[in-house]
């Protein structure tokens, strides 16, 4: 189910940076060979990155595509890296909890002193800031997800789940994964 999730959320990234990469090509276009400009593409592009980047945070973990150095930790004793792996979900999660507060806090602020873009358009920033919101809103809600799943794990001591599922993946599985989609864009031409 996480997967489905993070493969929705990673579509909608995906589509939103396609729609921005777009705008940013053709107001680009009609400044050089026109000279004129649409104007505001740079608050929206701001907006976008904004909105995607939870997005992106989601699909990572979900994904277990966060940045981790294992050198050390596949040298550590089963039960120390279930522990850790634990710790790092987790950790994550409470991340997750800080920025959603984050957030929460500037969308009150900024309706309550009903704050506008120091922009042309001079956009209410409750309207972009509130898609803000629900975007790191399903950060959390993986973030949460997987910190209790890790957490009930861990207090059951099943070491191997929480290798196989919140570990990060050996050297082996990342080759075993290129091959697989080397093939697959081989078997495509």
């Amino acid at each position: 189910m996480m997967k489905a999730y993070a493969r929705f959320l990673g579509g909608l990234f995906g589509a939103m940076m396609i729609l921005l990469a777009l705008l940013i090509t053709l107001e680009t276009l009609i400044r050089k060979f026109f000279s004129l400009s649409m104007g505001g593409v740079d608050e929206l592009g701001g907006y976008a990155i904004a909105i995607a980047a939870p997005l992106a945070f989601c699909v990572a973990m979900v994904e277990q595509a966060h940045i981790r150095i294992n050198l050390l930790h596949m040298h550590l004793p089963s039960s120390v890296q279930a522990v850790l792996n634990a710790l790092a979900t987790l950790s994550m999660g409470l991340m997750a909890a800080f920025l959603l507060y984050f957030t929460v806090q500037t969308v009150l602020e900024t309706q309550l002193y009903r704050s506008i873009a120091q922009t042309p358009w001079g956009t209410p920033l409750i309207y972009p800031q509130t898609v803000w919101l629900v975007a790191m809103s399903t950060f959390v809600l993986a973030a949460v997800v997987l910190s209790f799943k890790a957490l009930l794990l861990l207090i059951k001591r099943d070491w191997s789940t929480l290798i196989g599922q919140f570990g990060p993946g050996s050297t082996q599985d990342e080759l075993d994964a290129e091959l697989s989609d080397l093939e697959k864009r081989e078997g495509e031409n």
